[in-house]
């Protein structure tokens, strides 16, 4: 009767311990679904880019973008959302500056790029090139020719220069004085004459590093299905469009202030997970 009793026990726990070790199955992929008063816009989130990715997800766990604004809207460039204090904001409030009290760091790939439809995460001059914790954009962007190509590109090998020379340690002076005014605000006249300076090391880096040059099959898209090119390198992306893009296009029309904020406001209603498909052409 005690073998019975100790066997059950037995059969008993190492029923447990299978139910307990038993591997959790594969979480089904989502999309995002962005509720807007103009509509919704669906994203698909990059695993390539796992920082911004699992930050976005936290924050919509959070239901923290219901009922936030698109408050800057810059029409074949990009719109923009994520600032908390345009919930409430009064018609003359200028927004923009506000986020929670951490960054992101910067997350860049070579496949990876501000194509049309490009979300990405917008940011201050920090030399890190670290993102903003909440605020993103959506690229409405603009079809280049190649001579328009050639400029964004090399805006951005100045961009490039320009944070070597920021982080490069002989520099870390000037560079801290950067960054304090930036940060202060205070004494413009001051700042300007600081920018000088980086920038005219800036020019001497650019001359002598290696330059970036956009790749080839980016550069068909830039030219055909357009973007933002002379982002590339400073901004972090980690999601696309994947359905909604006239609902970017009909936001980034709208009639804005000279702050680029939508005269009217454009609202996001709620930010949820949707199950994920294939889209084409005609759910758009």
């Amino acid at each position: 009767m005690r073998t019975l009793l100790l066997h059950i026990v037995l059969c008993l726990f190492l029923a447990i311990s299978c139910k307990e070790n038993k591997q959790p199955e594969e979480p089904i992929a989502k999309d995002i679904e962005i509720v807007t008063t103009q509509g919704s816009i669906i994203l698909r989130l990059y695993d390539e880019t796992s920082l911004h990715r699992d930050n976005f997800i936290k924050l919509v766990n959070d239901d923290f973008y219901d009922s936030i604004l698109f408050h800057r809207v810059i029409e074949n460039f990009v719109i923009q959302a994520g600032d908390p204090e345009s919930k409430n904001a009064a018609a003359n409030d200028s927004l923009g500056e506000v986020d929670l009290p951490y960054t992101v760091p910067a997350e860049f790939h070579p496949d990876i790029f501000h194509k049309r439809g490009a979300l990405g995460m917008a940011r201050n001059n920090s030399p890190s090139r670290a993102s903003s914790s909440t605020q993103f954009y959506i690229v409405q962007g603009q079809v280049y020719n190649d001579s328009l190509l050639k400029i964004a590109e090399d805006r951005i090998n100045s961009r490039l220069a320009f944070n070597q020379v920021v982080n490069n340690p002989a520099n870390k002076e000037l560079s801290d004085t950067w960054a304090g005014l930036e940060a202060d605000k205070t004494s413009p006249e001051q700042l300007a004459k600081v920018i000088v300076k980086l920038d005219s090391l800036a020019l001497i880096t650019k001359d002598s590093m290696k330059r970036y040059s956009i790749p080839e099959d980016q550069w068909d898209m830039y030219t055909t299905e357009g973007g933002a090119a002379h982002l590339d390198q400073s901004y972090s992306v980690f999601g696309e469009v994947v359905s909604g893009m006239e609902v970017v296009d009909h936001i980034a029309a709208v009639e804005t202030n000279p702050k680029d904020r939508p005269l009217d406001d454009v609202r996001i209603k709620e930010v949820r997970f949707i199950d994920r498909k294939e889209y084409t052409a005609a759910d758009e």
